[in-house]
Parts: C-alpha cells; sequence; structure tokens
C-alpha cells in the first residue's frame, strides 16, 4: 500500500491479487464509511463527489473496481464475478484497518455491499444501499442481457457516443436529460480501460450476488434504501428498493418526491440523508 499523504483526500494502491491493483482515496477521520460505485461508474460516482460526510467527522473510504476508473482490469476477462467484488471489499476493508464501517454502496456496490453483509453481518455498523437493481440472482431475460452486451460491445470499440445511444438515458425525461447524459459521458471518460469495463458489463449482469430476496429477512442492521422513481431511473426499478426495505428488518426507505430528480444524483442531498440516519442509529 503507498503511504497516505497529509492532504485532505489520501490516496492509496493495493494489490489484492496478482496483476491486480486497485486505486482509491480517503479523506477525514472518524468513524469509517467505504463507498462502493455502480457498474460503468467510478468511485466518485457514489456521493458524487460531495464532501459533506468526511467534513461531519468521519473516515471515507472510496475505490474503483476491478476494471473501473484507475483500477487495474481483472486478471482475467471473467474475473468480474461478484464473488470477486466482495473479495476485493474484504480486501480493502483488511489492508485499510477498517473496523465495523457503514457500507454505501450504489447499483452494483449494493449488491457487493449486501452480499458480504449476508455473509458477515457482524463485521459491519450499517449498510445504505442506494438505488438496489436486482434480487441477487444472475439474469437471465435474453432482452435485458441482449441490452448490457450491447452496452459491451460499444465499449470494446470505446465509441461512447454509441453507449449512450444504447443505455436508458434517452428514456430519462426530457427535463434531465441533457444533465443526465452529460453525467454519463464523465463518468465514461474516467475509465482508463474501456475494454476491462466491457468485460466487466458482460460479467456482472450474469453473476450471483445473494441466493435471493428471503436472506434479508434475517439481517439485523440498520439499512437505509434510496430508491428513485421509474420516471427517472428505469434501470433501478422502485418496486426493488420497496421490497428490500419491506424484507429488511431494520429498514428505512427514502425516495424523492414526484417530479424531482433522483436523490442518487445528488450528491449533497444524499450524503445530508446518510449522516441524518447514521446520527439516528449512532
Amino acid at each position: 500500500m503507498t503511504p497516505a499523504d497529509s492532504s485532505d483526500s489520501r490516496p492509496f494502491r493495493i494489490s489484492p491479487a496478482t496483476g491486480l491493483s486497485l486505486s482509491g482515496e480517503e479523506a477525514g477521520h472518524g468513524a469509517p464509511i467505504v463507498l462502493l460505485h455502480g457498474l460503468t461508474a467510478t468511485r466518485r460516482y457514489v456521493v458524487q463527489g460531495s464532501g459533506l460526510l468526511a467534513r461531519q467527522g468521519r473516515r471515507v473510504v472510496s475505490y474503483d473496481a476491478r476494471g473501473h476508473g484507475e483500477s487495474f482490469p481483472a486478471p482475467r476477462s471473467t474475473a468480474y464475478e461478484y464473488a470477486d467484488l466482495v473479495n476485493d471489499l474484504r480486501y480493502v476493508l483488511d489492508e485499510l484497518a477498517i473496523d465495523h464501517p457503514v457500507l454505501v454502496g450504489s447499483s452494483m456496490g449494493a449488491a457487493t455491499a449486501l452480499a458480504l453483509a449476508l455473509e458477515e453481518p457482524g463485521r459491519l455498523s450499517a449498510l445504505v444501499q442506494v438505488t438496489p437493481a436486482f434480487d441477487g440472482s444472475p439474469r437471465e431475460d435474453p432482452a435485458a442481457l441482449q441490452h448490457w452486451d450491447g452496452l459491451a460491445n460499444a465499449l470494446i470499440d470505446e465509441d461512447i457516443d454509441a453507449f449512450l445511444e444504447r443505455s436508458e438515458v434517452n428514456a430519462v425525461p426530457e427535463r434531465f436529460r441533457e444533465t443526465a447524459l452529460r453525467a454519463v459521458r464523465q463518468r465514461l471518460e474516467r475509465h482508463q480501460n474501456l475494454r476491462a469495463v466491457s468485460d466487466a458489463i458482460r460479467v456482472v449482469p450474469r453473476s450471483q450476488a445473494f441466493s435471493g430476496l428471503e436472506e434479508l429477512e434475517g439481517l439485523d442492521l440498520p439499512v437505509l434504501v434510496v430508491g428513485s422513481r421509474d420516471d427517472t431511473d428505469p434501470g433501478h426499478p422502485l418496486a426493488v428498493a420497496e421490497e428490500y426495505a419491506r424484507r429488511l428488518p431494520r429498514a428505512r426507505l427514502l425516495v424523492e418526491e414526484p417530479g424531482e430528480s433522483p436523490l442518487a444524483w445528488r450528491g449533497s442531498s444524499l450524503s445530508k440523508a446518510i449522516a441524518e440516519f447514521l446520527a439516528a442509529h449512532s
């Protein structure tokens, strides 16, 4: 691990496997929060760059998942299963000596965080599930898999315009569409290896994070579930977030008001909601 510098943002690079190196950073001091981003995103796109949690006395750790951002590609093009992502998370917690963190995961990161919580609930203090997308089982719908493969093909050619055309961003209401398209483009431009992201796009939807929503009913942790309304974020169905909140014994569901942009897109507001949730459970 590279030594942390004295600035507010302290970069690190760690190697959980031969040929794999994860890039991340931490800021602030205090009780730890670990941020886990979604598929095709980077570490910035969990709380959208907001520094509020660190300013409020938290040690905030974030890292780019394998194949994303500044992290190295996986040693094999197929090594993007949720089991691989969970093992990376374990390594980060061990290497950085992070004890009983709050895991804040978005989409793919939410599933990764939840998978670890189900396997080792005593290791965590709380969970935040931002726009969970599925029931933990591999996707099997041919149309859905064709959609993901189309996105992967666009990135093989490093064609961000083709990716945007195939993505669900064009279904976003017109008043939010330009902002959403710009955000996705900027997100993709942060990756050092779009071919690695392409590999992840093929593997992650076909991977199992956990074995079904019934598992959630036995998880005794405080959980904040942040959903998005389907008209603005169809890739993360509100019904899934609602089902998570219904099954998790100590969950609270938070959704933006009708007509507002998703809370998951507004880093300062999301960070404030997380801080309030954690204060209530401190």
